[in-house]
């Protein structure tokens, strides 16, 4: 049972309003823990940026979460990533690298980090290239949400449908929810299921 959050934010925004997720999500009563971006962004660039460009904020941001992760003094199926934008493609990124043994991770409008250094520009990519998606982590256990609108001017819908198959091959129970039409926010659909998640025996 998940008794500890996580809770990333994303570009611009912080820890304290995260913290606003605690009541939809009916966390009220878990440990929260709320790790802050230097300048409230984790990294200054597209999260599809080359891999050599993302290096250091993005290695940053793990060890960001790990601490988090740490502070709360629970074992590690008892904790839930929760990320918003920036701070969802980070926690899918944590979880697809250092996720064995966690319990949850919720991605509100967010993808897998990160493009490879060959290959073409894509239009579903919004211009940038794929990336080879060479994780190794055993996620047996992982239950993992993603959501995603249709036409999300910061993340690809592309990038989300592949996370959603990369977490599910490294054995998460992984379920992708696109909401039709344009937009970058959390909707209501994907917070009833986050918090179904967030709940289960």
């Amino acid at each position: 049972m998940i008794r500890g959050l996580v809770l990333i934010h994303g570009r611009g925004g912080s820890g304290r309003d995260m913290r606003g997720l605690i009541g939809p999500l009916g966390a009220e009563g878990m440990e929260i823990a709320t790790p802050e971006a230097p300048g409230n962004s984790w990294w200054p660039t597209s999260f599809l940026a080359p891999a050599a460009q993302m290096a250091g904020p993005l290695d940053a941001g793990l060890a960001a979460v790990d601490e988090a992760a740490r502070s709360l003094g629970l074992p590690r199926d008892a904790v839930a990533l929760v990320g918003f934008s920036q701070g969802a493609c980070l926690a899918l990124e944590y979880a697809a690298r250092r996720g064995a043994g966690l319990g949850a991770v919720i991605a509100l409008s967010g993808g897998l980090v990160g493009q490879g250094d060959e290959g073409d520009p894509t239009d579903a990519l919004y211009g940038h290239c794929d990336k080879a998606f060479d994780y190794d982590a055993d996620l047996t256990g992982l239950r993992a949400l993603i959501t995603c609108h249709e036409a999300d001017p910061h993340i690809p819908l592309a990038r989300a449908i592949t996370s959603e198959a990369v977490l599910d091959r490294l054995g998460a129970t992984a379920r992708l929810i696109m909401h039709p039409g344009p937009g970058h926010q959390p909707m209501q659909d994907g917070i009833v299921a986050a918090r179904e998640i967030l709940h289960a025996a």
